[in-house]
C-alpha cells in the first residue's frame, strides 16, 4: 500500500526563519516515483508497466476517436459557457451516469432512491463518500480487500475511517481466496463498511464469479454490512457494460443500500479531466434527498463545485445514440486488445519453457495481472532490462504493446530461471 509515515524532521540552517522548518520531507509515492525513474531512463528498450494507463502500441496514452469528435463539437458550440456548475455537478451527467451503472429502467432510479453527484474522478468520488460516512455512519470501520488499489487506504483513512482488511487474493493459486473472504466478512461487526471493486480488480485482475457474488451479497445483507463499490473499468474488463456492472446491480436489486464510485478515466481515456461520480442507493426517496443535502455540505469545503469539461464530454457521448454506439465499439476493441496481449504474454512464456505455471495471466481479467514475481526479481528486471512495474508484481497489461511482449517474456524467463 502507498501510505508511508513521513521521515523525521531535520533542521537545516538554510531554512532560516521559515515557518515550515519542522516539516520533514515526505516519502515518495511509489507509483509516481516509478514514473519519474522511467522518464529519466535513456534506454530505448525501457517499458513502463506501472501506472494504470491504457496505451497505444506506440506507448502513448490512448485518445478515443469519439472523445476527439465530441471535443471538436464542444469547441464549436457558440452557446456553451464556462459558468459554475451546481455543487452536485451537471444534472444530465449525473442522471446518465446513474443509468449507465444501474441500468436503464432500474427500479431504484425510478423510485428516486438514488442520489448521484459529479465528483473529481474515482478518487474524489471515494473520498466524498468516505467523508459522508465518517460524518453520518455510526460504524467508522471499513474493510478493504487484501491487496487493493494503493490509494484506497489513503482516501478512506483521511476521512477518519478505521481500516481493516479481508482476505481476497490467494498467492498459491493466483486466484480468489473465496473461503477466506467469506470467513472474514462473516465475522465483521454489523454496520461495518465493505469496499468492493465491481470488476477488473486492481491490482490482482481476480474477480468473483456471478455465483460467488451472489453468496457475497447474501452474507453482506445477513450481517448488515454496507457495500461501497469502486467501479473504474465498466466495459473494459469483459467488453460489456452490463456484465461489468452485474455485481453492483445484484446489490441494488435486493432493495438494500450501497455506495458506488464511478470513474471515466480508463473507459473514456479522460485521465486528465478527472471526471467521475458518486451514487448512493437509499431505502427511500426521502432518505435520498436528505443524503444529497449532506453531500452538498461535504463537497462545498472541498472544491465547491466540479469542473465542466469532462462532464460535458461524457454527457454528450451517453445521451447520443450514435456517439454512444461509437464509444462502446471502441471500448470493446480496447477490451479485446487486453485479452489478446494477455494471451500473447502467456504463449510467449510457455514457448520459452519458463519455469512455473503462468496460466493465471489468462485467467485474470481487466487491465492488470498479478505476476507472482518477487520484489527482488522486479528490481533485477528494472536494473538489467529497464522494465518498470509495481513492487508487488502487478503488470499493467494496458501499457504493454504486442511488439514488446517478446522482450518482456525474455526478461521474465531469465529472471525466473536465474532465481529458482
Amino acid at each position: 500500500m502507498e501510505y508511508l509515515k513521513p521521515r523525521e524532521a531535520t533542521r537545516n540552517d538554510a531554512d532560516g526563519d521559515s515557518l515550515f522548518h519542522n516539516v520533514p520531507r515526505a516519502p515518495d509515492i511509489p507509483v509516481y516515483a516509478t514514473t519519474v525513474a522511467y522518464n529519466k531512463d535513456p534506454s530505448p528498450n525501457k517499458l513502463h508497466l506501472g501506472i494504470g494507463v491504457y496505451r497505444t502500441e506506440e506507448g502513448k496514452c490512448h485518445a478515443l476517436d469519439v472523445v476527439r469528435k465530441v471535443e471538436q463539437m464542444l469547441a464549436n458550440d457558440l452557446f456553451a459557457d464556462k459558468d459554475y456548475l451546481p455543487i452536485t455537478g451537471m444534472a444530465e451527467f449525473n442522471k446518465l451516469s446513474a443509468e449507465l451503472i444501474f441500468g436503464f429502467g432500474s427500479p431504484a432510479i425510478k423510485e428516486n432512491r438514488v442520489t448521484t453527484v459529479q465528483c473529481v474522478s474515482g478518487c474524489g468520488s471515494l473520498r466524498v463518500g468516505a467523508e459522508l460516512l465518517a460524518k453520518h455512519d455510526g460504524h467508522h470501520v471499513v474493510y478493504l480487500p487484501e491487496p487493493t488499489y494503493g490509494n484506497h487506504p489513503n482516501l478512506l483513512s483521511a476521512a477518519g475511517l478505521s481500516l481493516k482488511t479481508y482476505r481476497y487474493y490467494d498467492p498459491k493459486t493466483h486466484g480468489l481466496d473465496f473461503q477466506g473472504l467469506l470467513e472474514d466478512l462473516g465475522t465483521a461487526s454489523t454496520g461495518a463498511i465493505v469496499l468492493f471493486q465491481a470488476s477488473g480488480h486492481n491490482p490482482t485482475g481476480v474477480d468473483p464469479t456471478r455465483q460467488q457474488w451472489e453468496q457475497i451479497r447474501q452474507l453482506v445483507r445477513l450481517r448488515g454490512l454496507l457495500p461501497f463499490f469502486d467501479c473504474a473499468y465498466q466495459g473494459l474488463v469483459s467488453g460489456s457494460l452490463d456484465a461489468d456492472a452485474q455485481s453492483i446491480r445484484m446489490f441494488v436489486c435486493d432493495s438494500g443500500e450501497c455506495l458506488v464510485a464511478q470513474s471515466y478515466s480508463k473507459t473514456m481515456g479522460l485521465y486528465g479531466e478527472r471526471i467521475g461520480s458518486l451514487s448512493i442507493v437509499c431505502k427511500t426517496a426521502d432518505v435520498a434527498r436528505r443524503v444529497e443535502s449532506h453531500l452538498k455540505l461535504v463537497i462545498r469545503p472541498f472544491y465547491s463545485n466540479p469542473p465542466i469539461h469532462g462532464a460535458a464530454i461524457v454527457t454528450a457521448i451517453l445521451k447520443d445514440r450514435d456517439l454512444y454506439n461509437e464509444w462502446t465499439t471502441e471500448l470493446k476493441a480496447m477490451s479485446d486488445r487486453l485479452a489478446k496481449v494477455r494471451q500473447q504474454l502467456y504463449s510467449a512464456l510457455c514457448s520459452r519453457g519458463t519455469p512455473g505455471d503462468w496460466s493465471h495471466i489468462i485467467r485474470q481479467v481487466g487491465m492488470y495481472t498479478f505476476t507472482g514475481l518477487t520484489e527482488e526479481q522486479i528490481d533485477f528486471l528494472t536494473k538489467e532490462y529497464h522494465i518498470y512495474m509495481s513492487s508487488d508484481g502487478r503488470i499493467n497489461i494496458g501499457g504493454l504493446s504486442s511488439k514488446a511482449v517478446p522482450y518482456l517474456a525474455d526478461a521474465i524467463h531469465n529472471v525466473v530461471t536465474r532465481t529458482i
